[in-house]
């Protein structure tokens, strides 16, 4: 039966694969193009552990027979054979690359179908993409777009190539789930830590094969909500040239508030659909993401902030809006443009050229 080994393949062309692992491992992370179609469920895997444990691997591996048999596992080999239907290039895969896909690919092969299965499973895979993604940190060169809160530069990434993405560009945001500081939380869940990895490298290696210049990322602390950048990229970016966005105050404040509420706001109401329930949700998550500044904010102006933004719930609960901006506008003058301007004087030897949005995409056509 076949056996794959080349991985490039597998993530470069996204070719679609069965985790058959428990749901409680593929919950944990797994790859992008993967869907789980487990030979066990949770509680038979945990069965199974636990027989293992007390009774060696010969009981261990007779009880999961037992538990995998009949109509279940007619139903498993059929969801399987569904999905071999549609991805007839695909592959299986477990934790190791052992019993449970060699039972999978046995079980198929049984029914007339020799599908693939990838050596040494999750864990070879995993170990290789995370290798793979330090050396592109390593072999290639990157810029950072940097700019104050409000300064659009995620939008650069993903639409200044006239409306799509810039040519060897990664939206870290986009991958992370998340909006980028205290208030960026989205209505759906971020990725967990190890899916997140996974998918910035298969993003790193497709620029790589796709485009010969400096990859281009936004300007990020190491968490982006609760994703942290991996250790070498982290590393690869604080070496690297900054391109710096310059804009006006009054345009980041429309911007955050585009971003920040219009756009969070619409999230929920698309992902909660009830009128009451959206906006309940909406105003704890901004009073939440207050709370979580409060310390470095001081009591007092924490207070200050709380009652602009009260003020803004309670207009927009009547059907205006436009308060917001006003506790936006507090919020950077007083809070992120004084961090970001001292990370930045930290950071000034590594400024190669600092204007608009325009010009900085300008610059960027220029030297590539």
């Amino acid at each position: 039966m076949k056996l794959i080994t080349d991985f490039s393949d597998i993530f470069l062309n996204d070719i679609p694969l069965i985790d058959t692992r428990a749901p409680v491992e593929f919950n944990r992370g797994s790859f992008p193009n993967a869907t789980n179609l487990p030979l066990m469920t949770d509680s038979e895997r945990s069965a199974v552990g636990t027989c293992y444990k007390e009774q060696g691997s010969d009981a261990a591996v007779a009880l999961g027979h037992q538990l995998v048999s009949g109509a279940i596992q007619e139903q498993r080999v059929n969801a399987w054979i569904d999905f071999v239907e549609r991805h007839r290039d695909g592959a299986l895969f477990c934790f190791r690359g052992g019993m449970r896909s060699e039972i999978s690919q046995s079980w198929l092969s049984d029914r007339g179908i020799d599908y693939p299965r990838l050596e040494g499973g999750y864990k070879a895979m995993r170990r290789w993409l995370m290798a793979q993604l330090d050396r592109v940190c390593a072999q290639r060169d990157f810029i950072v777009i940097s700019g104050k809160t409000g300064s659009a530069k995620t939008r650069l990434i993903n639409e200044g190539n006239d409306g799509m993405p810039l040519a060897g560009s990664v939206d870290l945001e986009g991958l992370a789930n998340h909006r980028g500081s205290a208030f960026g939380r989205r209505a759906s869940a971020q990725p967990t830590q190890i899916n997140f990895e996974h998918a910035l490298a298969v993003a790193l290696l497709k620029i790589e094969r796709d485009y010969s210049g400096p990859i281009i990322i936004e300007d990020e602390s190491r968490l982006i909500g609760r994703c942290a950048l991996p250790a070498a990229l982290k590393d690869r970016l604080e070496r690297s040239p900054l391109l710096v966005i310059d804009t006006e105050l009054e345009a980041r404040v429309n911007h955050s508030f585009e971003n920040y509420i219009l756009a969070n706001f619409n999230e929920l109401r698309d992902a909660l659909q009830d009128v009451d329930a959206v906006f309940s949700a909406f105003s704890t998550s901004l009073r939440e993401a207050l709370a979580r500044i409060r310390k470095r904010l001081g009591g007092l102006k924490h207070t200050e902030l709380s009652h602009l933004l009260e003020d803004a719930l309670r207009t927009q609960a009547a059907g205006d809006d436009s308060l917001h901006k006003r506790w936006i506008r507090e919020l950077l003058i007083v809070y992120y443009d004084p961090m970001y301007e001292y990370q930045l004087s930290r950071r000034v030897d590594r400024i190669r050229f600092k204007g608009t949005a325009a010009q900085v995409k300008k610059y960027l056509d220029e030297i590539r």
